[in-house]
């Protein structure tokens, strides 16, 4: 007996079948996203899911190999749930994430993720091989209806010479030049974007570099821990991407003498420095990699998101807006604003994204929405860092009341913040300003009476300093 299928259904198929050949044959769809990296994907697989119709361009679909996102923080995780692509973390190898370890000089602390309620289980990171999860979100794009997923180059914008509407994208597909329209072009072209340019207020700030290899078998002092490791010389991160691979990752400033080329280079300071500082059972680990040679490196970057104002494009990702990734935070700022771009851009508000007035209007909303999601990792993410690379004696002196602090177990909250839980601009401001109280103390305390009104006179450059750090973040965040 044939089976009967519904009416609704068989003009569902064939609505489905002609969208699909729309972007195959005719290269048009509802949305175009460049490029297939962490939010690309994600909003493909979000957009798909709710009948949108979605070219995902990508110039290449091999694995890609990076030394960075590659630990996601538990407020990651959960927004990856929301979205439906949890299972993206398994089958990569992944390693749980259970909060951080911090050493300042020959002392350290070890701080957990906060539980929501003493009885719930506790929240986790993952930590992974970059690609293998790029791979996997890539193969979720694939397997879902309404995208299809195009190799191809993207070269430049096509708009509209009249109104300088965005109208899709110009590409290079196996040496021939094509094109690819949609109602919506996505730029999600990553950290190195080649149209951020044209359509963003803002160029990237990049004070210093991550110089990775990649330790085998490494002894690590917490495992299931990313680690911090402090002392007079820039920030060192370790976190566990494999079950027999660490990622090591040495901030190196601009200008560093000890890494200069007539002092040898990077190289020079990784052995002459970074090695010594190092945890003594992590040692053989580095110097196997070293002598191997593989080293590489990324821009750490800071560039603020702004609005999104011109007609049929939006920016997203790090192509929008990028913070040092020293906290780990960039992936889960991703999959927030995939979230929040999936709510207000959805089919019930804006029936057709052909409606360019509708869609900018929805995107202004999103410029300040998204900031409940960003804003405290943007902020965080940057006064960390000034604190924990302190290059002069009051941001030395902050970073040592930051370290007292968690020492003396003010850790929840703060680690809160840095795995994207706690999204309350207020607390990160508040327990900022309790440390800075804390070290001016400090400074206090450790003064002899004689030179007590020189302490003074630190104590006012240390609360001076400390405003500097974060006051321009946060103004940044609040009205821009």
């Amino acid at each position: 007996m044939a089976t009967v299928v519904p009416n609704g259904h068989a003009n569902a198929t064939k609505s489905a079948d002609a969208a699909e050949e729309r972007r195959r044959v005719h290269h048009h769809a509802d949305v175009v996203i460049v490029g297939a990296g962490v939010l690309g994907c994600a909003l493909a697989v979000t957009l798909g899911k709710q009948g949108r119709s979605v070219l995902l361009l990508e110039a290449s679909m091999k694995e890609p190999d990076r030394i960075v996102g590659e630990l996601l923080q538990p407020g990651g995780v959960r927004a990856l749930e929301r979205l439906g692509l949890a299972d993206c973390l398994e089958g990569i190898d992944s390693i749980p994430s259970n909060g951080f370890y911090v050493s300042y000089f020959d002392e350290s602390v070890t701080m957990p993720y906060p539980k929501d309620t003493p009885t719930s289980p506790p929240p986790r990171g993952r930590s992974f091989h970059h690609g293998r999860f790029i791979m996997k979100l890539r193969q979720a794009a694939l397997a879902t209806p309404n995208v299809t997923v195009v190799e191809t180059k993207a070269t430049d914008l096509v708009t509209c010479s009249h109104t300088k509407q965005v109208l899709g994208v110009e590409c290079m597909t196996k040496n021939q030049k094509d094109c690819y329209f949609g109602h919506l072009t996505v730029v999600a072209d990553g950290y190195a974007s080649k149209f951020r340019k044209q359509y963003h207020t803002r160029t990237p700030k990049v004070k210093s570099r991550f110089w990775g290899l990649e330790l085998i078998d490494a002894k690590l002092p917490a495992p299931y821990h990313g680690h911090v490791l402090l002392s007079a010389n820039p920030p060192i991160l370790l976190y566990q991407i494999g079950t027999h691979e660490t990622r090591i990752l040495v901030d190196i400033p601009e200008n560093l003498p000890s890494a200069s080329v007539k002092n040898g280079g990077v190289k020079n300071h990784l052995w002459n420095v970074t090695l010594p500082s190092l945890p003594e059972s992590v040692q053989p680990a580095f110097r196997a990699a070293l002598e191997k040679g593989q080293l590489r490196s990324m821009p750490n970057s800071f560039l603020p998101a702004t609005p999104n104002k011109t007609p049929g494009l939006v920016i997203l990702g790090d192509a929008l807006n990028m913070r040092h990734p020293l906290t780990g935070g960039g992936m889960t700022v991703a999959f927030n604003d995939v979230l929040v771009f999936r709510e207000l851009l959805s089919p019930e508000k804006v029936p057709s994204l052909a409606d360019s007035d509708k869609v900018l209007k929805q995107l202004s909303s999103f410029h300040w929405q998204r900031k409940n999601g960003s804003s405290v990792i943007n902020i965080l993410a940057m006064a960390l860092y000034a604190l924990f690379s302190a290059n002069d004696e009051y941001l030395r002196a902050l970073q040592r009341g930051c370290f007292r602090y968690f020492q003396l177990g003010m850790t929840q909250e703060p680690m809160g913040l840095v795995g994207g839980l706690l999204k309350k601009p207020f607390v990160l401001f508040s327990h900022f300003f309790t440390v800075a109280f804390l070290a001016l103390w400090m400074v206090l305390k450790d003064a002899p009476f004689y030179k007590l009104p020189w302490a003074l006179i630190q104590c006012v450059l240390v609360f001076w300093t400390a405003c500097v750090v974060i006051f321009p973040y946060m103004l940044i965040e609040a009205f821009c």
